[in-house]
């Protein structure tokens, strides 16, 4: 008698899917993910341009 024979067995995996049929609407939108990337790019780049903002924040008192 083996000790591992009871309880539940494991599910065998399910196949991967492979090429998955995309449809216009899907097409579209990875098209509009992929010009919103490469708008927030460039955005992070025109913001890496300016140098740290200047007098700007709270400024606190040394007493208490």
């Amino acid at each position: 008698m083996s000790g591992r024979e009871g309880g539940k067995k494991k599910p065998l995996k399910a196949p991967k899917k492979e090429g998955k049929d995309l449809d216009e609407d899907d097409l579209a939108f990875k098209q509009k993910q992929k010009e919103q990337q490469k708008a927030l790019d460039a955005a992070k780049q025109q913001a890496a341009k300016k140098g740290p903002l200047v007098g700007g924040g709270i400024k606190k008192s040394g007493k208490k």
